[in-house]
């Protein structure tokens, strides 16, 4: 009788157990991922998928384009509401300041303070050392000599002058970025048999896959070595570049830019003046735009829950079809962001800041570029998507443009190494500047410069594509 008890209460337990495990009833209802709201990026728009036709719907023997465009669709991103300004690189750019500062606080050949790196966590264990951000950096008034001396290395005085200013030599920051689309392709897959679906196909477990990648260090005399090194897959690590970029924007590009003109004054105050604090930057190669990009993701992280931080999309420059996307609002007529022809409304009022004749640049108000949204946004909310200044997109240029990429997310993207032909370090250009007759600053119109170059002309602005799903068009 005893047994049989027993026996009924462990056929209840496992009974009661039953219905708790199988609380879906034995149906499949799926499993739900951990879930969590993404932030509203500050000073981004949304611009939810659509699909358009991209490039030129019409013939120019004027200017020599042909009529190319092509049916694309485009998913889901975050966009900056303007290019990036000066103000906003600057916090780049005294970010490294602070961090190069603090190493020096830290180092006992300055003020040897060793409170200025974090060594253990939380539990006290024992951690690689990282730069304390919370410890402040200590004014010139309250610093002792030591910690005086860390405070003031950044900075170089002109002998003739006797200016002192930030020196932009050591302005260094080094980053490293997964290669995720190079790890996903199949031919570079770790274990040999997963390299080809065939099995017609006989795999021969010795092959050799070789991989390119970039790597970057500084020598014991400072100086920094860029370069691509090719050898034999071996583990993920193969997929993870490194860039070491110098990040100060090249304030010599109003006197290279234009010979015999007098453009000194830009030299010292475009960049470093509060009075040009909201104008965009200038001066900044698509090397270093990316490199701000990489900052800025890391820099929102931080300010995560560790749990969801590595779930975030990147910030990063637009594709060219991105950007084409949003300056013509999602719809394939618009030459322009505003619509219509013409690059001045029925009342002649200027639209964007271009070049509106011979000679003459102050016709539309500005000589060089404008405060950021000094004109009316498109129907997306987005400003200066014409004229101002021109702005780097991710795609590497080829002359073929959109006919060679997919229609679904299009880009082309060729990682050029240090050793490649300069001709292929060629990134698309999109948007016109300042300096660009109406025509140049349609949306339709694309260009280029090389990755390593700095132009008066050329900015950026970053996007991050969207965690979700989003329906129709425009800002949300």
């Amino acid at each position: 009788m005893k047994k049989l008890i027993l026996f009924a209460i462990v056929a209840i337990i496992f009974a009661a157990c039953g219905r708790s495990i199988s609380s879906d009833g034995g149906e499949l209802t799926g499993v739900s991922a951990p879930s969590w709201s993404e932030p509203n990026p500050h000073g981004m728009v949304l611009i939810k998928r659509g699909a358009y036709r991209m490039g030129p719907a019409e013939k120019d023997s004027l200017w020599g384009i042909f009529q190319n465009s092509k049916g694309v669709s485009i998913e889901s991103f975050w966009m900056d509401e303007t290019e990036i300004t000066n103000a906003e690189y600057r916090q780049f750019v005294y970010w490294v300041r602070d961090s190069i500062i603090r190493e020096r606080l830290y180092d006992p050949a300055f003020g040897g303070n060793e409170l200025y790196k974090i060594t253990e966590d939380k539990e006290g264990n024992p951690i690689e050392p990282i730069l304390d951000w919370k410890r402040p950096i200590p004014t010139e008034r309250r610093a002792d000599e030591n910690e005086l001396a860390a405070l003031r290395s950044v900075y170089e005085t002109n002998p003739i002058t006797g200016e002192t200013r930030l020196d932009p030599k050591q302005m260094i920051y080094r980053y490293s970025v997964f290669d995720a689309t190079g790890y996903a392709m199949r031919r570079n897959r770790l274990n040999p048999e997963e390299r080809n679906r065939n099995t017609d196909i006989k795999i021969d477990p010795n092959e050799v896959v070789m991989i390119s990648k970039d790597t970057a260090y500084i020598t014991e005399e400072g100086k920094i070595i860029s370069e691509t090194i090719t050898r034999p897959l071996s583990s993920i690590w193969d997929f993870l570049n490194t860039y070491i970029i110098n990040i100060y924007p090249d304030e010599t590009v109003w006197v290279n830019d234009f010979e015999n003109a007098y453009n000194e004054p830009y030299i010292r105050l475009y960049f470093n003046h509060p009075g040009y604090n909201d104008y965009p930057v200038v001066g900044v190669s698509w090397e270093q735009a990316n490199a701000f990009c990489n900052w800025r993701t890391q820099y929102l992280k931080k300010s995560l829950d560790a749990n969801f931080k590595n779930t975030i999309e990147p910030y990063r420059l637009p594709t060219e079809a991105e950007f084409e996307y949003a300056a013509r609002a999602g719809k394939s007529e618009n030459k322009y962001p505003w619509g219509g022809d013409e690059a001045t409304s029925e009342k002649g009022c200027f639209l964007g800041n271009f070049k509106p004749g011979d000679g003459d640049y102050v016709k539309d108000g500005h000589l060089i570029p404008a405060k950021v949204g000094s004109y009316s946004p498109n129907e997306f909310g987005l400003y200066d998507m014409a004229g101002n200044v021109a702005e780097w997109t991710s795609t590497s240029f080829i002359e073929s443009g959109p006919e060679k990429m997919s229609d679904m997310n299009p880009e082309y993207r060729y990682n050029a190494a240090k050793e490649d032909p300069y001709d292929m370090k060629k990134k698309v250009v999109r948007g016109g500047s300042w300096k660009d007759v109406a025509h140049n600053i349609r949306s339709d119109v694309r260009t280029y410069e090389y990755q390593n170059e700095q132009r008066s002309y050329i900015g950026f602005r970053c996007v991050r594509t969207q965690v979700g799903f989003a329906k129709g068009k425009g800002k949300k």
